[in-house]
């Protein structure tokens, strides 16, 4: 309520031009606009959840392919050795590379398009679970290898009774971070790429200096992260907790 108040008051003393600093709630003109405003018209006209729409599916699509080729890859750097100190090494390498940075070759590569969007939010995704897993599959306590072995168990048995299983905590620590570079690659592939979705619409905002589009536009990128963050990643971590007994509650 006191941030609300702020912004309003921030507005309507003019300390910023008018399109620059939206009212949030209450229009600084009768019938003018606001930022809430540009938002639910922005739902009701369709604009926005479309918009929405298409990130989320190239967001899921990109996620999904990056978590299958981060956990193939990080099994085989914990597996090989000869794979850990080659491609490992060039994996570790790229992490240090911003994901945008690769969007010029993804639009040679895919065009102007969903292709070239996709494209980096594998690979930021990708980089980050291949990473994540690997360390955490080294990480697993030798102790529940070598009694796993003293029962039989061997090879990918062995593999995914036990050290993956193991490991789950860690992944999903991992899932979670590689979730948010993924949506940050999303809207910054979009942002630049002119493939539709929020990203091109924030683009299309700050062309029309309509700064009541571009909060409301920021306004849906936080309520999706906060919602998939807490109600997918968060209770996931806690259901593995308990269940591994790393806590209580």
């Amino acid at each position: 309520m006191i941030l609300i108040t702020i912004w309003e008051a921030i507005s309507k003393l003019q300390l910023f031009p008018a399109f620059m600093w939206p009212p949030l709630i209450i229009p600084n003109e009768p019938g003018g606009v606001t930022i809430i405003k540009t938002f639910i018209n922005g739902i009701l006209t369709g604009q926005l959840l479309e918009a929405t729409g298409a990130s989320l599916l190239r967001l899921f699509v990109g996620f999904i392919v990056a978590v299958i080729i981060g956990l193939f890859l990080g099994f085989l750097i914990y597996k090989y050795k000869v794979v850990e100190d080659t491609l490992g090494f060039f994996v570790t390498s790229l992490q240090a590379i911003p994901n945008i940075v690769w969007l010029p070759l993804a639009i040679l590569w895919f065009g102007l398009g969903v292709g070239s969007v996709i494209f980096i939010v594998i690979l930021g995704a990708a980089i980050s679970v291949t990473i994540t897993s690997s360390a955490a599959f080294k990480g697993v306590n030798p102790l529940l290898i070598r009694v796993a072995q003293t029962m039989g168990s061997s090879g990918f048995h062995l593999f995914r009774t036990v050290i993956f299983k193991a490991s789950v905590p860690q992944l999903i620590a991992g899932l979670r971070l590689a979730w948010a570079l993924a949506w940050r690659a999303v809207l910054a592939g979009e942002l630049l790429g002119s493939s539709g979705g929020l990203g091109t619409l924030l683009d299309l905002g700050r062309s029309i200096q309509a700064m009541d589009l571009i909060f409301s536009i920021i306004i849906i990128i936080g309520i999706i992260g906060s919602l998939i963050d807490n109600f997918v990643f968060v209770r996931l971590e806690k259901y593995t907790f308990r269940k591994w007994g790393i806590a209580t509650n």
